[in-house]
């Protein structure tokens, strides 16, 4: 027999090795604290010697555990890609997407469909994060993340630039039809609405509006961007919101944009994949249709604004 080290356990340590964390690894593998430390334990008892060592409150991978972390990752991304190879023909594939919640509610989920139709072979899961720059844990196949693709932005993820942003300002149609907004000198009549995950969006706009004398005017402050969102649809103020994230709202007529000419541009988002990752056709299909939809919405988003 082959004198093999002990799978669940070499399982549970390239999880925390890549992950940096005892404590990402057992949520990204539904176990408790203590279970990782017994699996990396036993593993290290089979080597003879220490995988990991203690930085502060946290285990840390040594130099020698994370080169046999890599070569254990690559020796999984083998098995994984014989056994589709050997698998059930037609066998739906599983793809983990994380995104923060507001880019999920108004553009990725509304166009999960057109994905779906296209490969009904990839189901997609999608799991939400409260802010764009929420840390990288987790279980994931693709994170998209705020940002750019610059060579070192993301270490150990390939950043696939998938949609541009920019502010403008939003507000429902009813209170435009009792109180409209035709120069940014009308803002005065209104409440101004906005959002702890989106500081700076007033001001900014403001100021490229040419209005920075308004800047210290009161506002209704919540805590994130789509309870904002829900507030101006429901005419209690008005708002800075992102396009081409709320194409879907201005579409429906839930959303008018009174100044569409006025707008500031933000950081985009894109889309992270592990370098370690399985370079397979689903993950592969999943960032190109997100990248073509992005071509396609920053087209559309420039048409509106001429």
């Amino acid at each position: 027999m082959r004198p093999l080290p002990p799978l669940n356990a070499l399982r549970v340590f390239e999880v925390a090795a890549r992950t940096g964390s005892y404590a990402a690894a057992a949520t990204e593998l539904g176990l408790t604290h203590g279970a990782v430390s017994r699996q990396i334990g036993a593993l290290e008892a089979w080597l003879g010697q220490r995988l990991f060592a203690r930085a502060g409150r946290r285990m840390v991978a040594t130099p020698i555990a994370r080169v046999f972390a890599a070569e254990v990752s690559l020796s999984f991304d083998r098995l994984i890609t014989a056994a589709e190879a050997c698998g059930r023909p037609g066998a739906r594939r599983m793809l983990r997407v994380s995104a923060p919640t507001s880019f999920a509610m108004r553009w990725l989920i509304p166009r999960l469909d057109s994905f779906h139709q296209a490969h009904p072979q990839i189901e997609v899961a999608v799991t939400t994060v409260t802010t764009v720059h929420e840390e990288l844990r987790g279980g994931f196949d693709v994170a998209i993340r705020r940002g750019f693709a610059g060579e070192g932005n993301w270490p150990r993820y390939q950043a696939t630039p998938v949609l541009d942003e920019a502010d403008t300002l939003i507000m429902s149609p009813a209170l435009f039809a009792k109180c409209p907004i035709r120069s940014p000198a009308d803002i005065e009549k209104h409440v101004l609405l906005t959002s702890e995950t989106r500081p700076g969006d007033w001001t900014d706009w403001l100021e490229v509006a040419g209005s920075s004398h308004l800047t210290g005017r009161p506002r209704r402050l919540f805590d994130h961007f789509f309870v904002t969102r829900q507030a101006v649809e429901d005419g209690l103020g008005i708002g800075v919101g992102p396009l081409p994230l709320l194409d879907t709202d201005i579409a429906s007529g839930r959303i008018m944009l009174p100044l569409p000419e006025i707008r500031v541009q933000r950081t985009g988002y894109v889309a992270l994949t592990p370098v370690d990752a399985p370079k397979d056709e689903p993950l592969g299909a999943f960032v190109a249709w997100l990248v073509a939809e992005g071509q396609h919405a920053r087209v559309k988003s420039g048409r509106s604004q001429c």
